[in-house]
């Protein structure tokens, strides 16, 4: 988070695996209670309503609003980055995020969805919670992740930022994002995981769970028999290279460019692809984007205060 006079901005990557804000990780699975679940966990209580958080994930939808679960989300992603650093009171300006050609679109109604209530009262893991939203900025996905390897792009670059649900690609000419140049295609690592499941379900008769799968696409590899591993990094590798095709598509060239990739996409890179480690920089940081959101807003409020010097 970022303090701005008495306002704390908070960034929050709405991820369809993971939400992410400047500190924290929480996976997108969300169930509602009608009374406190019987075990514990991420519980966040709102409207009379208990919901269980972290456990899956959220399904890809092609709009974040079509139901309340984002904005529960939200709120817990709030309460877990407060939390951090002991607050449980506060005015919020949330920057937040869309797929690259959905901005245009769906800003303003992303932007009212999150601001649907001005205060916000909510019990985060036996925790109580007082928000009062006072602002939301909606940016381009991506691109905040890279602001701080800005430096580095002279000439042409292409950035790609790989989610669970979607990969959003751009150009980057000479440190400047170029408009022109953004698309979003619906490959993003839930497919993988899916295809996998599929595999190991063909080759072995057995149905393996999508974190073990997640896992591996970590990590390069996981703690399963050969015969399940060799499958899921088989089906991993092949998934990789159809990445880069993708990229291709949009006339990405090694020779003339480097790629930026960023999201949890990158380990599928890293450890299944083949590629010029020279050519390719993959950050790391899962939490970039929410960071970026959150230093971009950060000088929009502070340039608006000093009346745009």
């Amino acid at each position: 988070m970022k303090k701005f006079n008495n306002t704390i901005i908070i960034g929050i990557d709405h991820g369809y695996g993971n939400i992410k804000t400047a500190s924290t990780i929480t996976p997108t699975g969300i169930t509602a209670y009608d009374s406190e679940p019987t075990f514990a966990g991420k519980i966040l209580v709102y409207d009379g309503i208990h919901y269980r958080i972290g456990e899956g994930h959220k399904a890809f939808v092609s709009s974040k609003v079509v139901d309340s679960d984002f904005y529960v989300l939200t709120l817990m992603a709030i309460a877990r980055e407060l939390n951090q650093h002991g607050i449980t009171e506060a005015d919020v300006h949330i920057a937040a995020g869309l797929p690259l050609t959905w901005v245009k679109s769906q800003r303003e109604e992303f932007r009212k969805y999150l601001l649907q209530r001005e205060f916000a009262e909510f019990v985060f893991n036996g925790r109580e919670y007082k928000i009062n939203f006072v602002g939301c900025s909606v940016y381009p996905q991506g691109y905040p992740a890279i602001i701080g390897q800005l430096d580095e792009m002279n000439g042409v670059n292409m950035l790609a930022d790989i989610g669970n649900g979607t990969m959003n690609v751009m150009y980057i000419n000479n440190r400047k994002p170029v408009e022109s140049k953004c698309w979003t295609e619906k490959v993003g690592v839930n497919q993988c995981v899916i295809t996998a499941q599929n595999a190991v379900m063909d080759s072995t008769g057995a149905k393996i769970d999508g974190t073990v799968i997640e896992n591996v696409i970590r990590k390069g590899t996981a703690d399963i028999s050969v015969k399940y591993l060799d499958c899921i990094v088989g089906v991993c590798k092949k998934y990789a290279a159809e990445l880069f095709e993708t990229l291709r598509k949009y006339e990405y060239n090694p020779d003339l460019m480097k790629l930026f990739v960023v999201g949890g996409g990158g380990c599928m890179i890293k450890h299944f692809a083949d590629y010029d480690k020279n050519r390719v920089v993959i950050i790391d940081d899962i939490c970039a984007t929410a960071k970026g959101y959150e230093q971009i807003a950060f000088s929009a409020l502070r340039k608006e205060v000093s009346g745009g010097c």
